[in-house]
C-alpha cells in the first residue's frame, strides 16, 4: 500500500500534465533529463530512506533539519517550505488537470479547479485510511495507462531515440534545464515520511517503500518518454495541453476518451496526496508548537487533522487559480531542492555524531553530502534561470 501510495503522487504528479513541457525545453533529449532528475532524487530518496527509520515522526524533513542542525527555527522554516512545495504541487496539478478535463466538457477554468478542491479536501478530511485507499486504487490504473501506451508504441522506438548527445555544453545546458523541470515528475517518494506513524513496521517497511518508489516511477519515465519522443517528437508533445491522449490518438488513431479520463484521475490523485502531506506536515509542526496551535486540531470522528487540511485546500485553490503549470511545476522544484539539499547536509552531520543505529539501513555518508552539493547546485541553475527569464 505505501508504495501504491508513493507512486500516486510520484507518477501522478508529473508525467501526465509536464511531459510536453519538458520535451519543449530539452527536445530529442528529453529522456536524458529524466534520467539526469531520477540520479538526481536518488541521492536524496537514500537519505530519506535512512532517515524515516532513524526518527520514525510525522513533519519529518522538518525533524531531520531540526536534529541535523540542533535548531528548532531551521527545524520550523523547512517544515513551512515542505508544506508550501506540496500546496503548490497539488495547485500545479489543477491545472494540468484542466486541459485533459477539457476532452471531455467545457466549463470554465475556474469552475472545474473550485469544484475538484472542494472533493479532494472533503477525501483528505474524511480520513487517512480511505484516502490511501483510494490512491491506491487509482495508482493501479494511472500506471497500468502508461505502461499501456509504451506498449502501444514499442513499434516506434529504436536505439536513436536514446542516443547519446555528446559532450558538448551546448546539448548538456538544454538536458540541465529540462532536468530542473522533470525533478518535478519524481517529488512524492518523500511524501512517504509524512504518514511514517500510521504505518506499521516503519523503520523497515517505509525505507523500502520510498526506494521502491523512485526505482518503479524512473523506469516507467524513461520507457514512456523514449516513446513518445520517438512517435510524436518533441515539438509535438510540447504543443498539447494534453500530450499523452495526443500521444494515444497518434498511436491508435482512435479517440483518446479512455487516456484523457486515466490522465485526469491521475493528476487528481497526485493533488490528493499533496494535499494530505502538506495538511500533516502543518499538523506535525503544530503539535511541536512551531506554528498555530489550532492546526494541530484533530477531528474526533475522522481523526484527520481537519484545519490544517483545510487550510491546505484553501491555499492551493488559491495558487491554482492565479498560476500554470510549468510556472507551479518549477517553484515546486526549486523548493523540493533546497529542502533536499538541508536535509541531506543535516544526515552528513548526524552521521558524524551517529554513525549507525540498530536495526536502521545505513548509507555512505559521502552519499548524503553528494546529495547536497548536486541539490544545491541545482537550486542555483534554477533561480539562474528565473533571473535569465526575469
Amino acid at each position: 500500500m505505501l508504495v501504491l501510495y508513493g507512486l500516486g503522487t510520484t507518477v501522478g504528479a508529473g508525467i501526465y500534465a509536464l511531459i510536453g513541457e519538458i520535451a519543449g525545453v530539452a527536445g530529442n533529449n528529453a529522456v536524458w533529463a529524466f534520467l539526469l532528475a531520477s540520479l538526481l532524487a536518488g541521492f536524496t530518496a537514500c537519505s530519506f530512506a535512512e532517515l524515516s527509520a532513524r526518527y520514525p515522526r510525522t513533519a519529518g524533513a522538518a525533524l531531520y533539519a531540526q536534529s541535523g542542525f540542533a535548531s528548532a527555527r531551521v527545524g520550523q522554516i523547512i517544515g513551512v517550505l515542505v508544506a508550501l512545495a506540496g500546496i503548490v504541487s497539488s495547485a500545479a496539478l489543477m491545472n494540468g488537470f484542466v486541459g485533459y478535463l477539457h476532452e471531455f466538457i467545457a466549463v470554465e477554468r475556474e469552475i472545474m479547479i473550485a469544484g475538484c478542491v472542494a472533493v479532494l479536501t472533503g477525501i483528505a478530511v474524511w480520513g487517512v485510511t480511505q484516502s490511501v485507499i483510494v490512491a491506491g486504487v487509482i495508482s493501479v490504473i494511472e500506471v497500468g495507462g502508461l505502461i499501456w501506451i509504451v506498449l502501444l508504441g514499442a513499434d516506434h522506438v529504436s536505439l536513436d531515440s536514446v542516443a547519446w548527445p555528446g559532450l558538448e555544453l551546448g546539448a548538456w545546458a538544454p538536458i540541465a534545464w529540462g532536468g530542473v523541470l522533470a525533478f518535478y515528475a519524481f517529488i512524492g517518494f518523500e511524501d512517504l515520511v509524512e504518514v511514517v506513524e500510521e504505518v506499521k513496521g516503519s523503520r523497515r517497511t517505509l525505507p523500502l517503500a520510498i526506494l521502491l518508489t523512485l526505482f518503479i516511477s524512473a523506469a516507467i519515465y524513461v520507457m514512456l518518454v523514449v516513446t513518445a519522443i520517438a512517435a510524436l517528437g518533441p515539438v509535438g508533445l510540447s504543443e498539447s495541453s494534453a500530450p499523452l491522449a495526443s500521444l494515444y490518438s497518434h498511436l491508435t488513431n482512435k479517440d483518446p476518451l479512455l487516456i484523457s479520463l486515466i490522465g485526469v484521475v491521475a493528476i487528481v490523485n497526485g493533488a490528493l496526496i499533496q494535499i494530505i502531506m502538506a495538511s500533516r506536515v502543518l499538523y506535525g509542526l503544530a503539535s511541536r508548537k512551531q506554528l498555530p496551535a489550532a492546526l494541530a486540531l484533530v477531528s474526533s470522528a475522522t481523526q484527520t487533522p481537519i484545519i490544517a487540511t483545510v487550510v491546505a485546500g484553501i491555499l492551493v485553490l488559491l495558487l491554482a487559480l492565479a498560476g500554470n503549470v510549468a510556472g507551479l511545476a518549477q517553484i515546486t522544484s526549486t523548493v523540493m531542492l533546497a529542502v533536499f539539499a538541508i536535509v541531506n547536509l543535516a544526515l552528513w552531520r548526524i552521521k558524524k555524531q551517529i554513525p549507525t543505529v540498530p536495526g536502521v539501513m545505513i548509507f555512505p555518508r559521502w552519499l548524503s553530502l553528494l546529495g547536497f552539493f548536486v541539490c544545491s547546485a541545482f537550486v542555483v541553475l534554477s533561480l539562474s534561470d528565473w533571473a535569465v527569464v526575469g
